[in-house]
């Protein structure tokens, strides 16, 4: 799996409807629905790789900058 050095995913909450399409493309299984109302990655497991930004239906996931 290639890591983009530097950053992590990071769901708007407020605008996730929640569909979970997230949660399947993660290869790291650091998504997941909390509550059945939002998305919440978990930054230690998530690789950074972009997939779920990149698929996301409601476009309210972002690849962050984050010190390491």
């Amino acid at each position: 799996m290639n890591r983009v050095r530097g950053k992590k995913a990071f769901v708007k909450q407020e605008e996730c409807v929640a569909c979970g399409c997230c949660v399947k493309l993660c290869p790291a299984e650091a998504i997941k629905i909390l509550n059945g109302l939002a998305a919440k990655v978990d930054r230690i497991k998530c690789l950074g790789c972009g997939k779920c930004a990149k698929e996301c239906p409601a476009s309210v996931i972002r690849l962050q900058e984050v010190e390491e």
